[in-house]
C-alpha cells in the first residue's frame, strides 16, 4: 500500500491537470462566473503542475510495470507544456473577447491538450504515445476552428484535421509493424534490444513509418503543408500553443523512440532520413518566409525551419545533441509564445492588422511591444546572447561530434538567410513611419505574458548553462 501511495504521489502532475479538467467542467456547467474563473483557474492550475514538475526533476521512477515515466526528463517537458500553456491563456483572456468569441470549452481543450502532452512526454510504452497523440490532436482540431463563424478557422480546422487523421495512418501502421516483429509495445525492451531487432527490416520499416506520422507533427519537410493554412486560420494564441508546446510533445517522442541510440551507442541507422529532412526544413523554412508579408504565415515557415534546426540534432543522436535539443526547444517556446502574444494584442477584429506595414512605426506607438517584439525577432534569429543562439550552438556542436560538420554548416548558412525576414520585422517597427493610424488595446494580462516571455528569453541566453546543466544531468536517465 506505501508504494501504491508513493506512486500516486509521483504522478502528482498527472493527478493535478486531471483533477483540473474536472473541475473546469464542472465550473463551466454550474456557474455563471465560468468566463471569470475559468482563465485564472487554468493559470493556477498550470503553474502549479509547472512548479511541481520542475522542483521534483530529481525524482525519477517509472511507474505501473514501465508504462509511465516521471521526473527527469519529462519533468522539463512538463514545465515547458504547463508554463507555455499558462502564457497562452493570460494572452487569451483579452484576445478572445477582440477574436469575437467566448467557449468555456476553449480553456478546458487547452488543459486537455497539455494532458496529452504530459503523456507523450513520460510514456515507455507506444501504445501510450498514442493515447497522449491522440488527447493532444483532437483538441488541437477544435481549438483551431473554435470559432465557427469565421471561415478561415473552419478551413483551418478541416486541413488540419485531415492531414493529421492521414498521418495518424502511418503511426497506426508503424506501431503494428513494430508489435508484429518484436511482440511488445514497451519502449524499455525496444531499447535493449535495439541491436537486435534493427537487423528485421519489417521492424525498421514500422520505425520508419513511426518517425514520418511524427514529422508531420512536428512540421519538418516534406510534411509542413498543413502548416502556414493552419497556423495563418488559426486563432493566434492556439497557433502559438500548437507551434510550440505542440511541436515540443512531438519531439520528446522522437527523442524518446532514439534512446538506445544516444545511450548505448546503437548504429543510427536513421541518421540519413533525419539529415535530408533536417536540410530540406531548414531552407524550405528560411527561403519561402523571405516573401511573406503576413507575420502569422512568416512565422510558419520560421516553425518549419526550427524544426529543420532541432532535427540536425536528432541526426546527430548524442547525449550533447540531444541536451541541445531539449534547451532549443525551451528557447524556442517562450520566443514564439511571445511574438505570437505581442501579434495577439496589437491584431484587430476579424484577423486584421497581422501583415507586417502594420508594424511600420509601432516604436512611437508603443515603444514596450516594439522592444520585446524586437528581443523576440532577434532571439528566432540566433543572435547571440539570445536564447536562440545558444539553442542552435549546442545542437551544432552535437552534430560536429558525431561527424556531420557539413550539416553543422548547412544549419549556419540557413541561419544567415533567415536574419533577414526577422530584422525587417525589426526595421518596419523602428526604421519605417506608420502607414495607418488605430490604437492598440493592450490588456494587462497579455502585457504580462509577453513580459514573462522576455525575461524567460533573456535568463535562457545570459545564463544558458543553469538550463544546460539541469538538462545534461537527467539526458542519460
Amino acid at each position: 500500500m506505501p508504494s501504491t501511495i508513493n506512486e500516486y504521489f509521483q504522478l502528482m502532475p498527472f493527478l493535478i491537470i486531471g483533477i483540473g479538467i474536472i473541475l473546469s467542467v464542472v465550473i463551466e456547467i454550474s456557474s455563471k462566473s465560468s468566463k471569470e474563473i475559468l482563465p485564472w483557474f487554468s493559470i493556477i492550475l498550470f503553474f502549479a503542475t509547472a512548479l511541481y514538475s520542475i522542483t521534483n526533476i530529481s525524482e525519477h521512477a517509472v511507474l505501473f510495470g514501465g508504462m509511465v515515466e516521471v521526473g527527469g526528463k519529462p519533468a522539463i517537458f512538463n514545465f515547458i507544456f504547463n508554463l507555455g500553456a499558462m502564457l497562452v491563456v493570460m494572452s487569451s483572456i483579452g484576445y478572445l473577447k477582440k477574436y469575437g468569441t467566448y467557449f468555456g470549452e476553449y480553456y478546458i481543450l487547452i488543459q486537455s491538450s497539455v494532458l496529452g502532452m504530459m503523456v507523450m512526454a513520460g510514456s515507455k510504452d507506444i501504445l501510450m504515445i498514442f493515447l497522449g497523440l491522440e488527447l493532444m490532436s483532437i483538441c488541437f482540431y477544435v481549438l483551431a476552428g473554435i470559432n465557427r463563424n469565421k471561415l478561415g478557422a473552419n478551413e483551418a480546422a478541416m486541413k488540419y484535421f485531415l492531414l493529421g487523421s492521414f498521418t495518424t495512418g502511418f503511426i497506426v501502421y508503424g506501431i503494428a509493424l513494430i508489435y508484429g516483429t518484436t511482440g511488445t509495445t514497451s519502449i524499455q525492451n525496444l531499447i535493449d534490444n535495439f541491436g537486435e531487432y534493427s537487423s528485421n527490416i519489417i521492424f525498421v520499416t514500422g520505425l520508419i513509418l513511426f518517425l514520418i506520422g511524427f514529422s508531420f507533427k512536428i512540421a519538418a519537410v516534406p510534411f509542413h503543408m498543413w502548416v502556414p493554412d493552419v497556423y495563418q486560420g488559426s486563432a493566434t494564441t492556439v497557433t502559438g500553443l500548437m507551434s510550440t508546446t505542440g511541436k515540443t510533445a512531438a519531439f520528446s517522442v522522437l527523442i524518446i523512440m532514439l534512446t538506445s541510440i544516444f545511450t548505448l551507442n546503437s548504429a543510427n541507422i536513421f541518421k540519413p532520413y533525419f539529415s535530408a529532412i533536417a536540410v530540406l526544413s531548414m531552407f524550405f523554412g528560411s527561403i519561402v518566409a523571405i516573401s511573406q508579408n503576413n507575420l502569422k504565415r512568416m512565422l510558419a515557415y520560421s516553425s518549419i525551419s526550427h524544426a529543420g534546426y532541432m532535427a540536425v540534432g536528432l541526426a546527430a543522436a548524442n547525449s550533447y545533441s540531444i541536451s541541445g535539443i531539449i534547451f532549443y526547444l525551451a528557447a524556442y517556446a517562450f520566443m514564439n509564445i511571445g511574438a505570437f502574444s505581442v501579434i495577439s494584442i496589437i491584431e484587430g477584429e476579424n484577423d486584421s492588422r497581422t501583415d507586417i506595414n502594420v508594424y511600420a512605426g509601432l516604436n512611437s506607438k508603443n515603444p514596450v511591444l516594439a522592444a520585446f517584439m524586437a528581443l523576440f525577432m532577434f532571439a528566432l534569429a540566433g543572435i547571440p546572447p539570445m536564447a536562440g543562439f545558444f539553442g542552435k550552438y549546442y545542437v551544432f556542436v552535437g552534430a560536429i561530434e558525431s561527424n556531420l560538420t557539413w550539416l553543422a554548416i548547412l544549419g549556419v548558412i540557413s541561419s544567415m538567410i533567415s536574419v533577414y525576414f526577422y530584422l525587417r520585422v525589426i526595421v518596419f517597427m523602428y526604421f519605417k513611419d506608420a502607414e495607418e493610424n488605430f490604437e492598440i488595446e493592450v490588456a494587462p494580462y497579455s502585457l504580462s505574458s509577453v513580459v514573462i516571455s522576455g525575461v524567460l528569453v533573456l535568463m535562457f541566453g545570459l545564463f544558458p548553462d543553469m538550463l544546460l546543466r539541469l538538462i545534461t544531468a537527467v539526458v542519460s536517465l
